[in-house]
């Protein structure tokens, strides 16, 4: 294959990625996040990250490579180069049989194996939650099954490797837009409109913020922080990123963290036939650790 020339444009401003440096980040991609950058994904990483380059002031990819191996990029460039590498597709109520999965099956299922009166709190974790749709989606779901199960106590971890969405999530506020597929009457009672009546902006409520914890995580570093077991993870279209060899570590990595009898929810395009890891399947992309 011929190599491409490295050329900048002062006119566009539209820096061209070469092969060599393709293959350079692509490296610093698959290290840091495990995702995997095929050729067909140039293009991309090239428009993506040319951002970047206006944003320095660089003129080139060469001199992006370089910065970003230095001691300096490291500290202050690598995790924007995160930021900007990272696809955060989401919608609230995102495959919707899943949460009623969560209710009808997987809440009776777990509380049967324990006694309300002595339980911790249920653990969930939404592994990848991008700007929030899901966890702010877990936590209306769950207060409304506090209504049909008394003194059920629950906590929502919501975990993603960019700070970028992470500071959105936070924020909590979407188009209106973004939330039709909530259902009227959780909107109702779970988002706030904008005092401005010509905006178009809605915030969740700050009891259902309360119930989310945000923090930054890679699935890549030794260490995910966690104290104590989660009873349910959602980690839906995420492993799709990564070749199989990197999922089968991360999927058992998730099982070190999950409670005999958790449940671990993935995406629908998404199978973990053929890896060896230590769960059942018990529904459509549900997946089931043994007691």
């Amino acid at each position: 294959m011929k190599e491409q020339n490295t050329e900048y444009n002062p006119q566009t401003f539209t820096a061209v990625m070469s092969n060599r440096d393709f293959s350079r980040l692509s490296e610093v991609i698959y290290h840091e996040c495990g995702i995997k950058m095929s050729d067909a994904k140039k293009v991309m990483l090239e428009a993506r990250l040319r951002k970047r380059l206006r944003e320095l002031c660089m003129k080139s990819f060469a001199e992006y490579c370089d910065y970003l191996l230095s001691p300096k990029g490291i500290e202050n460039e690598l995790f924007q180069m995160i930021n900007e590498v990272t696809t955060n597709k989401t919608d609230f109520f995102r495959e919707p049989r899943h949460f009623e999965y969560l209710v009808n099956t997987v809440l009776p299922e777990l509380l049967r194996m324990t006694d309300l009166r002595t339980r911790r709190s249920l653990n969930i974790w939404s592994a990848g939650c991008s700007t929030g749709e899901e966890p702010y989606t877990l936590a209306m779901v769950m207060s409304e099954a506090v209504l049909q199960y008394p003194g059920l106590s629950f906590m929502i971890l919501a975990t993603d490797i960019s700070t970028k969405v992470l500071e959105k999530a936070v924020r909590a506020v979407y188009e209106m837009e973004r939330v039709e597929t909530v259902p009227l009457e959780m909107k109702k009672k779970y988002l706030l409109r904008s005092r401005n009546k010509s905006s178009d902006l809605v915030r969740m409520s700050p009891k259902l913020r309360s119930l989310v914890r945000f923090r930054r995580l890679n699935f890549m570093e030794g260490d995910f922080g966690m104290r104590e077991p989660m009873d349910v993870i959602f980690c839906r279209n995420v492993i799709i990123y990564f070749d199989r060899q990197t999922q089968e570590k991360l999927i058992n990595r998730f099982c070190e963290h999950l409670a005999p009898g958790g449940y671990l929810f993935m995406g629908h395009s998404e199978t973990l036939n053929g890896l060896n890891v230590p769960l059942v399947s018990v529904g459509s992309t549900v997946y089931r650790k043994p007691l």
